[in-house]
């Protein structure tokens, strides 16, 4: 079992998409996955015609996933709280205890 941390910094649908599908397999897997949103990458979790990003996201928790986002990004975008809020304290914590880290 393998500890993972999966950042997406980017609100591009396609990176968002494929950082949770990649995240899904290795939860599949049985690896902890810990996904952070942090700079336009709180933007992210949204369906599009192409890319179903937030379907796949709520996949991710459903199954056991967890899903941080940097709180002072989505204040500065004035957004609703849109998964657990978390702060660069958190952030830290999270990569020193990944055995792994995956930046989309």
């Amino acid at each position: 079992m393998v500890k993972i941390a999966v950042v997406i910094g980017s609100n591009e649908p396609e990176k968002a998409w494929n950082a949770f599908r990649f995240a899904n397999l290795a939860l599949g897997k049985k690896d902890i996955i810990k996904v952070f949103l942090m700079n336009s990458g709180v933007e992210c979790l949204v369906d599009t015609d192409k890319f179903n990003v937030k379907t796949l996201s709520e996949k991710f928790q459903n199954d056991g996933g967890k899903v941080l986002a940097c709180g002072t990004c989505i204040k500065s975008r004035n957004m609703e709280d849109i998964c657990d809020i978390s702060n660069m304290e958190t952030f830290y914590n999270l990569l020193m205890e990944s055995d792994k880290t995956v930046y989309f």
